[in-house]
């Protein structure tokens, strides 16, 4: 059987609220039942040592804190879910891979939400919160996203000056 992997990005960031959620039985078995059975984490700075025991129709489950580049790992993965840094972002939309971007609601002045949400307007990912992920994951439809034209970074790049305030 073909391995489908899901691969799971925060950056640099410490985000366990979501490594955490993406490990419950619940977010497995749903995805699991969209055909992934492969996950690789990316946990960035973190302490916790997450269970990595395949599970729930998984038969591999892969972490590690950081790498110098994310590029085999995005190019590798039929799904990527990763926090909202524009960095991840773009990465995985320029690698035309289909794109969850789950929201830290934990950060202040969260400008990381203004970028995921004109990305999802644009109808180029699926956003959510923890909270939301596994309703997201059993209503999503992949088919509808729309790829990301590279000619846009210069456009997005101007819109996330503008939130920054530096425009």
């Amino acid at each position: 059987m073909k391995s489908s992997i899901v691969f799971v990005t925060v950056g640099t960031t410490k985000f366990d609220k979501l490594i955490k959620t993406i490990l419950c039985d619940d977010i497995l078995n749903e995805l699991n039942k969209r055909g992934y059975n492969h996950l690789i984490l990316q946990i960035g700075n973190t302490t916790i040592e997450p269970d990595c025991t395949p599970r729930c129709g998984f038969t591999a489950i892969e972490v590690f804190k950081l790498k110098p580049s994310l590029e085999q790992y995005m190019t590798s993965a039929d799904l990527v879910i990763s926090h909202a840094g524009a960095g991840s972002c773009l990465e995985a939309l320029e690698a035309k891979k289909p794109l969850i971007v789950v929201i830290n609601d934990l950060l202040m002045d969260n400008h990381q939400y203004e970028l995921a949400e004109q990305l999802c307007k644009d109808n180029h990912l699926y956003q959510c919160t923890c909270d939301t992920l596994l309703e997201l994951l059993k209503t999503m439809d992949l088919s509808k996203l729309q790829p990301f034209i590279n000619n846009r970074s210069k456009e997005i790049a101007q819109i996330i000056d503008h939130i920054l305030g530096y425009s």
